[in-house]
């Protein structure tokens, strides 16, 4: 009998490159082979109904106005607002936040919380005409005051709880229009405790605040003061806006907004601070928001149009970091051009 068939046979195996089973069985790279292989175990999505579509508003009709710093963005007035929402919903987009720019700006940010404030009658045109269509009423004082801060100003400093009682009256004027959510973008001390309590009091206990709760005093928003006319008139914002090294800082905010009541909690702006977004989805199970702001935005913009990047694939892996980062939902300008690319 031959050795042959008196050995056991055992598989045959090529030398080059032999491995070990348990080896074999880790190769990671047998779900990338194929776009749906690929897909079937992708685990962060961009979904058109987590993406908030930003909306700059203006008085008088028929205008929209191109914001030179930020491509295909522009203030509107109303009536090319109702247009533009009307694309947006068409998209599958389900929700836009709204920052109005008053005719006139006084130091008691009176256009904030006026009935007939430029806010307040969007939403009231935009729920009338696309009842639903989510409304963000962003809920902050700069836009509105002369000197273009966040509250009041006295002897050359803001402050805190005059400022709160004005951000009070404004929340409760936006949620009586119709505003779905409350967005306080201010950073003003306790300003969530004291809006939580108004909107019950008045009957809108329903009405979820989403909180600007690590609101950083970034170099990003640079694009934002002209689409906002919001240039602070003297110094910066820094007294109030979170310092940007702080991380333990961050937190300890958004515990504080979580204890006042917020019901979604926000980091401003995304990409530098995906660590700190991270860090929040480990203290909070509450919805975490991410802006991603004008000054990522416009970046992105520019370095496209001059052909130095593909525009498409960068803003899908950014936006998709900061979704794996943990963030449930992102206010992003990029949204229209979103709904196009994943359609």
């Amino acid at each position: 009998m031959s050795p042959a068939t008196t050995k056991e046979s055992s598989p045959t195996r090529s030398t080059a490159g032999s491995t070990t089973d348990s080896q074999s069985a880790m190769r990671l790279r047998r779900t990338r082979s194929s776009a749906n292989l690929r897909a079937m175990v992708r685990e962060t999505h961009i979904r058109l109904e987590k993406l908030i579509y930003p909306m700059f508003i203006v008085e008088g009709k028929g205008i929209k106005k191109p914001i030179s710093s930020m491509p295909n963005i522009h203030q509107q007035s109303i009536d090319e607002i109702l247009k533009e929402v009307e694309q947006v919903a068409e998209a599958g987009l389900k929700s836009v936040i709204l920052f109005g720019i008053p005719e006139k700006k006084d130091t008691e940010a009176s256009g904030a919380w006026k009935s007939d404030g430029i806010v307040q009658r969007a939403t009231r045109e935009i729920k009338k005409h696309f009842p639903e269509l989510l409304v963000v009423a962003d809920t902050c004082l700069c836009e509105y005051m002369s000197h273009g801060h966040c509250g009041i100003v006295e002897g050359g400093k803001i402050l805190n709880d005059p400022s709160v009682d004005i951000l009070c009256k404004a929340a409760l004027s936006q949620a009586e229009a119709g505003a779905d959510i409350i967005a306080p973008s201010d950073m003003m001390d306790h300003r969530i405790g004291a809006i939580r309590s108004t909107l019950n009091a008045n009957g809108f206990e329903d009405v979820p605040i989403m909180a600007y709760s690590a609101k950083f005093a970034s170099a990003f928003y640079g694009p934002f003061r002209e689409a906002a006319e919001s240039a602070p008139q003297f110094g910066d914002r820094t007294s109030y806006q979170m310092d940007p090294p702080n991380i333990r800082e961050a937190l300890r905010e958004i515990e504080l907004d979580i204890e006042e009541g917020a019901d979604i909690v926000m980091v401003k702006p995304a990409l530098p601070y995906l660590d700190v977004i991270s860090r929040a989805r480990e203290i909070t199970k509450l919805p975490i928001a991410a802006y991603n702001v004008s000054g990522e935005y416009s970046m992105v913009k520019a370095a496209a149009a001059n052909g130095w990047i593909d525009e498409r694939r960068v803003v899908l892996e950014a936006l998709t970091g900061i979704f794996r980062a943990g963030a449930d939902i992102v206010i992003t300008y990029h949204a229209r051009d979103l709904a196009k690319w994943l359609s």
